[in-house]
């Protein structure tokens, strides 16, 4: 494909402050004090999709927040290609722990990112892994190289588990019939190392209480006498894992799929360095399921994991009170096979079975999803590879993420196609985290890897 390069070297400045506009609207989806901000960067998706030379834009509602559509059909004789990403963001709390603002983005240079980074609340999850395929778009329109047709879906609730996308894929199916999916929000070994990830692991989240008297009381007065939320939901959070970091929910592990030693020994072979792991983190040691490497653990392995806890009086100076209730939010990474709704009510049993009469114990699910696997001899998997040869000068490494993108079994259910993920983020990216970052190369090598992609799909797709 032609012009490429120089279409991004003449209007990379502009691709950079786009983002940062972007960037700058707070779409956080979790809180509804940001309701207004995560319209107005729908709008603004829009809008971006219109100047990209879409034929058709649109703002669709859900019951929730909307996703923005848009087209470009060139032929229907041509195969199209679907693109997904979100345009909401997650909270940036902490606060006190960014070194910037989280919405006032600024790029600095790091020791992995010399050339800059972008740090801002969705710099790299997703609003800048999306805006690439904006961008790569606008480029092969602009250049007359458009091979295919296009279609973009972005959502507004995917931090919060996606939870009307189901409602508008399913009143939608013609007007997103495509041939493959496109997504971008997941990472790559390293700026040398590409990779695409070819699994994904499912989720259930869940959001525990525990109530004990019916209100805060002198510690001085009933302590002793009186169980205490906090010190009984610690305990029982204690006794999710044994001694070997090994999940004791009864059934937890009954559809967890053991690898083979040749696949285990496959993906050993990605370049990994545990001291750097461990420096990039500021760990001495790391931990984890007893039998398993660090890459295994957190890509092939299901988890549990306290993502939250709360109770009692956290202000200012002392104030000696059991309190009536304590709190936490659970997250569980599952493996496929591993049915999330199955797994929820495997915990909610087993968690209310082992509190003391002495409390009561409500355990709320909020959402989850499947696991997800794409076979690397796919056409669609073909195409892709290819596309990050062109760029990288190399052949990717399939590589299994630990995070999880629960529409992505919904959209191969529903719409019948498979997807493909090409992320260009890095592990240092710091995704959901303070100072979260994107690193201005890899804004562009995306913009520029995405077009190959569009061109070998294309050819694959006729042959």
């Amino acid at each position: 494909m032609e012009h490429i390069a120089s279409y991004i070297q003449e209007h990379q400045q502009r691709f950079i402050n786009e983002l940062i506009e972007l960037l700058k609207i707070p779409s956080v989806s979790a809180d509804s004090a940001y309701s207004q901000d995560v319209w107005n960067c729908a709008e603004a998706v829009q809008k971006s999709l219109q100047d990209a030379g879409c034929d058709v834009t649109e703002i669709c509602e859900t019951p929730g927040y909307p996703v923005v559509y848009g087209e470009k059909i060139i032929d229907v004789s041509l195969p199209t290609v679907l693109i997904y990403g979100h345009y909401d963001v997650q909270p940036a709390d902490p606060l006190n722990l960014w070194d910037t603002e989280p919405f006032d983005p600024v790029i600095r240079n790091t020791e992995i990112h010399p050339e800059g980074a972008i740090f801002a609340r969705g710099a790299c999850d997703d609003k800048g892994q999306m805006y690439m395929h904006v961008k790569a778009v606008e480029l092969m329109i602009a250049t007359n190289q458009l091979p295919c047709n296009v279609k973009f879906m972005i959502e507004g609730e995917e931090e919060v588990g996606s939870a009307n996308l189901s409602w508008f894929i399913e009143r939608n199916h013609d007007k997103l019939k495509n041939d493959v999916i496109l997504i971008s929000d997941t990472g790559m070994i390293a700026k040398d190392v590409p990779s695409i990830t070819t699994g994904l692991r499912g989720l259930s989240y869940v959001e525990v209480e525990v109530t004990g008297p019916n209100r805060d009381l002198h510690s001085g007065l009933y302590g002793g006498a009186v169980a205490n939320p906090i010190n009984i939901l610690t305990k029982m959070i204690a006794s999710l894992h044994d001694e070997n970091n090994h999940i004791t929910v009864p059934g937890f592990y009954d559809k967890v799929e053991e690898l083979s030693a040749k696949e285990r020994a496959a993906m050993a072979e990605a370049p990994f360095s545990l001291e750097n792991y461990k420096k990039a983190l500021d760990i001495n040691d790391v931990y984890g399921e007893k039998g398993y490497s660090t890459n295994e653990r957190n890509s092939i392995r299901p988890t549990l994991d306290v993502n939250g806890i709360w109770g009692g009086y956290i202000g200012e100076g002392a104030k000696t009170v059991i309190a009536s209730k304590a709190y936490a939010k659970i997250s569980m990474r599952l493996v496929p096979d591993q049915d999330w709704k199955e797994i929820t009510e495997l915990f909610q049993k087993h968690f209310e079975s082992i509190a003391p009469e002495a409390v009561k114990v409500k355990v709320k699910p909020h959402h989850g999803g499947q696991a997800y696997v794409t076979p690397i001899d796919s056409m669609e998997y073909q195409a892709a590879s290819k596309a990050y040869e062109e760029t990288f000068g190399k052949t990717p490494i399939p590589q299994r993420s630990g995070g999880s993108i629960p529409i992505v079994a919904l959209f191969e259910k529903e719409l019948q196609s498979k997807t493909i993920l090409m992320g260009f983020g890095l592990d240092s990216d710091a995704i959901h985290s303070p100072n979260e970052h994107f690193g201005v190369w890899n804004y562009l090598k995306g913009i520029e890897t995405i077009p190959y992609f569009f061109k070998h799909f294309t050819e694959l797709s006729k042959s």
